[in-house]
């Protein structure tokens, strides 16, 4: 059971299995972002749990270099969540157990992705059609592992078949221990705004702890969401590129009812030139140099000759290029302010 709420309405921690989650407040798998480096940065600025991007079952059993640096969690603060996804239930329980002996101390099933490429091999949200299936996937990665399972999902496949309720009592009876929603079917991808109605239902149907997410992007709708829910915790993914000080923001706000002041551009300049140099460092200046691209344009958007900048510095092709071009745009800002 979950204690991620107190009589006063202010957030304390989530039970997952053994594992106290300090900060209910999540950041959720996002295939090509949540890789070390970031999840990393995220719980050192008040994420209480980052799951990793998802990894393939049978991608992981056959051991690419690129699944294998996905599963990469050395000197991550604990406890390590990795999401799998696939829509074989024995090669699912397989690969569960393979992350388990490298080290995962929490399995996540992803049954939430809308991408076409996932739901074309019938995995992801596309499960949500197949219920006996999803019972046999959940029921034989429970079996085949020690660590806690959780499952992150949709409300259904479709605004007209939104199965969610169905999908979140099977996963309580098949042993899994938190569900995370995406307040979306699969049909809506991204598009429109997320709802919450299905995610209260969800609350009122089953007593694992509930994860709410989708469209949370401030402390005041996660202080929205939590109260219209009744969840247990919040999950945030597109929020936090760019801005991965948000956890530290919504946890603030819901504890004292106020806003943390915004970050100096100083304090942003720093936390963007670290993690620059953790991707290199992760990845080798080959693969970071591409890597950072996107992070740094999330970086610099809304600052002072943003666009300028990302377009010259997705030219560069160096570590140091990039550092320098990075220092001189944040030091050309504050000097504008002066």
């Amino acid at each position: 059971m979950s204690e991620s709420t107190t009589k006063n309405n202010k957030p304390t921690n989530l039970n997952i299995g053994p594992y106290r989650i300090e900060h209910p407040i999540i950041l959720a798998p996002m295939a090509g972002v949540t890789d070390r480096p970031f999840r990393q940065l995220c719980k050192n600025l008040g994420a209480g749990l980052a799951v990793s991007e998802m990894v393939g079952a049978n991608s992981l059993i056959h051991g690419s270099e690129k699944t294998k640096r996905r599963a990469n969690h050395e000197g991550e603060t604990r406890p390590c969540s990795v999401q799998i996804v696939g829509a074989d239930p024995k090669m699912m329980a397989q690969a569960a157990s393979v992350n388990e002996a490298e080290g995962a101390e929490i399995i996540d099933i992803n049954m939430g992705c809308p991408a076409k490429k996932v739901c074309n091999t019938l995995s992801g949200s596309a499960l949500l059609k197949d219920e006996p299936l999803v019972a046999r996937i959940l029921n034989e990665i429970v079996k085949a592992v020690k660590i806690p399972v959780t499952l992150k999902i949709r409300t259904g496949w479709d605004p007209h078949h939104r199965n969610g309720v169905t999908i979140a009592k099977m996963a309580q009876d098949c042993g899994i221990q938190a569900l995370a929603i995406h307040g979306r079917t699969r049909s809506c991808m991204f598009k429109g705004e997320a709802e919450y109605d299905t995610i209260a239902a969800i609350k009122q149907a089953v007593s694992i702890p509930i994860i709410a997410n989708g469209d949370i992007d401030s402390p005041e709708k996660a202080k929205w969401v939590l109260e219209q829910t009744g969840a247990d915790a919040i999950m945030i993914g597109r929020a936090a590129q760019g801005r991965p000080w948000i956890f530290k923001e919504i946890m603030h706000y819901l504890e004292h009812g106020e806003h943390l002041p915004e970050p100096s551009i100083a304090t942003i300049r720093d936390v963007m030139i670290n993690h620059m140099k953790n991707l290199y460092a992760f990845y080798g200046e080959g693969r970071g140099v591409l890597v950072a691209r996107k992070h740094v344009s999330w970086y610099s958007k809304g600052q002072r000759h943003g666009g300028a900048f990302r377009h010259a510095f997705n030219q560069l092709d160096t570590a140091e290029s990039q550092l320098l071009a990075a220092e001189s745009f944040f030091a050309n800002i504050m000097d504008e302010a002066l």
